[in-house]
Formats: C-alpha cells, sequence, structure tokens
C-alpha cells in the first residue's frame, strides 16, 4: 500500500517536536526533485525560516582516505557527551555514470546513526545545476528548525561540492594527512585558501613526527593565503580521530571562530550573504532547467549537440542557437 504524503502542516509539527520519521520525510521532500514537491518545500521552509539560524555549522572537508567519517563520529560523541544535539549531512555525490549515490557515511558512523540526540543524513547531490547548495542548505534549515545545535557538513573532498559547501556554514574545516604524495598538491591548494581550520590527522604511532612535519609546513603556507575574516589566521592543529588526540583541543578552536565571527555582526553579515547567494543559485539552476526542457530547445538540441560533438559547429555558436530558440538571444 502507498504511503500517503504528510502534509505541510504534519511535517511542520514533526519537525517542531523533534519527531525523527517525519523530520527525515521533511528532507526527502526538499531532496525531491518534483515540481508539486517543490512547491509543497517551499512552503514548508517559509514556514519553518523563524525557527532556524541558532545552529553551528561546520563544513569538513579532506580527500578520500583521510578519516573524515571517524573523525565526525569522535567529535560527534564527544558534543553528545556534552549534552549537545549534533546533526550531519553527508554530501554524497551521484556518480555520473550510473546516476546512483554512495551513501556509505551513515554505516561508518555506527554511535552516531543510533544515538537518540544525534542524525545522520547522506545527501545525494544529483547530476543538476546547483544540486549540493539547494538540497544541503535546506537540510540544514530543516535541523535547525528540530533543534540540532551543531549542524556537521561533511563532503568528499574533490571538486566544485567543496566550494558550495564552505558557502553555506560558519566554519570551514579542513582534514590533511601527511605524506600524501604530490597526486593531492592540487586538492590542497584550492582548499587550503577555503579553510577556516586545518587538522592534520592521524597523528598517532609511527606518523606523529611526519604529522608535525606537516603541521608546520601549512602553517608557513597559510601565512601567504589571505583570510576572509579580519582578525583570523587560520589555526593548524594536529589531531588523531582514532585515538581521541587533539579533538577538545580542535573544539574550541571552531567555537573561538564561532567568537570572533560573532564580533562586529560578522555571523549576521555572513547568513545575509550567504541567503543571497542562494536566492541567485537558485535563479541561476531554475534558468539552466527550464532551457533544457523547454519545447523548441528540445527540438533542435540534439542535431546541435551533434554538430558541436563532430566539431562542425563551435560551442559558442551552438549555445547562441539553442538561447535563440529559448527567446533569450
Amino acid at each position: 500500500m502507498r504511503r500517503t504524503k504528510p502534509s505541510v502542516s504534519a511535517l511542520l509539527s514533526g519537525i517542531m517536536s523533534g519527531n525523527r520519521a517525519l523530520i527525515g520525510r521533511a528532507l526527502t521532500l526538499v531532496e525531491s526533485n518534483h515540481k508539486q514537491d517543490r512547491l509543497q518545500s517551499a512552503e514548508l521552509l517559509t514556514r519553518l525560516l523563524p525557527q532556524t539560524g541558532n545552529a553551528l555549522r561546520v563544513g569538513i572537508t579532506g580527500a578520500p582516505g583521510v578519516g573524515k567519517s571517524t573523525f565526525i563520529e569522535t567529535l560527534g560523541k564527544k558534543l553528545l557527551k556534552e549534552g549537545r544535539s549534533v546533526a550531519v549531512l553527508a554530501v554524497d555525490p551521484t556518480s555520473t555514470i550510473s546516476g546512483g549515490s554512495i551513501l556509505g557515511d551513515k554505516t561508518r558512523m555506527n554511535y552516531l546513526s543510533t544515538h537518540p540526540n544525534a542524525f545522520v543524513r547522506p545527501s545525494p547531490t544529483s547530476k543538476s545545476l546547483g544540486g549540493v547548495a539547494r538540497k544541503t542548505r535546506e537540510s540544514i534549515l530543516i535541523f535547525e528548525a528540530a533543534g540540532y545545535d551543531v549542524i556537521l557538513v561533511e563532503t568528499v573532498g574533490v571538486g566544485q561540492s567543496e566550494v558550495e559547501v564552505s558557502a553555506m556554514v560558519d566554519t570551514f574545516l579542513v582534514l590533511m594527512i601527511a605524506g600524501a604524495g604530490d597526486e593531492l598538491q592540487g586538492i590542497k591548494r584550492g582548499i587550503l585558501e577555503l579553510a577556516d581550520i586545518v587538522a592534520v590527522n592521524k597523528a598517532d604511532g609511527e606518523n606523529k613526527l611526519s604529522v608535525g612535519l606537516a603541521v608546520e609546513q601549512y602553517k608557513r603556507a597559510l601565512h601567504y593565503v589571505s583570510h576572509r575574516l579580519e582578525g583570523w589566521q587560520q589555526p593548524v592543529i594536529a589531531i588523531s580521530a582514532i585515538h581521541k588526540k587533539g579533538i577538545s583541543e580542535l573544539w574550541n578552536i571552531i567555537k573561538r571562530h564561532r567568537e570572533v565571527l560573532s564580533r562586529k555582526n560578522g555571523l549576521s553579515h555572513l547568513r545575509a550573504n550567504q541567503r543571497l547567494a542562494w536566492m541567485w543559485q537558485m535563479i541561476e539552476q531554475h534558468v539552466y532547467e527550464s532551457i533544457r526542457s523547454h519545447p523548441k530547445v528540445k527540438q533542435i538540441q540534439e542535431h546541435i549537440c551533434e554538430q558541436v560533438e563532430n566539431g562542425d559547429l563551435s560551442a559558442t555558436l551552438g549555445a547562441q542557437r539553442i538561447l535563440s530558440a529559448f527567446n533569450l538571444r
């Protein structure tokens, strides 16, 4: 038997009362690409807005194998023991080949996945433009309205998702490991410019010396990286998530960053800019989808794409013809 979808009012009431089942249904609603679901999602979020904005939002990134899930599990345990509630959004890039999602993070966070004051949600991005921004931002608002104190947003560590996630959180934490090799240098250069805090993980056993050297290297490198927050020099700290070393110190740094950010209405200014950027991203996504679904564009796009692929038509002229069919040029 097909389940009846709960009304917006029922979802609103469930979120506000902390009903996990209805929180899950609300998250599913905002992840949907169906037109009717989007309309309901917009109504739900509008009604939730007065209850949002109070959580500490932390973005966490790092290359695969750096230990993000273990770190989040360890940090989450600490926060729960302090009496906080924790929500984890694991941004899960949909495969561009199969269309399937990895969705493995929940199985690697056993403690958080079963704790009544924690909620772990793998968040598939989909291939649509702005998938990360729309679905993750809206999920953050739902968790805030549900009363979660700390929201951790984990990204896979490669690609555009890091830029998007850094633009929707208060603090952006970059996890590194020592001796990863030259294959990660490109990732490091790009992500370090976004970092509010850098933590070098796996500072245990034989890795201690190499991690210590890496910490000093990153400290020197960050002296040449300008930061968006006046009065903040990005700290670099050695941690061991598996042995719970440096986790309390790192959490104190996160709280200190929040304090610095809150001075002179810095947090309010950041959130305001994020909301404005979100609006324009939504507009871009809507225009893109409208062009792709326009009847006249559908009639000619296969032929134009084939010409561009074969080199018979330049990409510039192909774009102009598609936009002309949409009456934009």
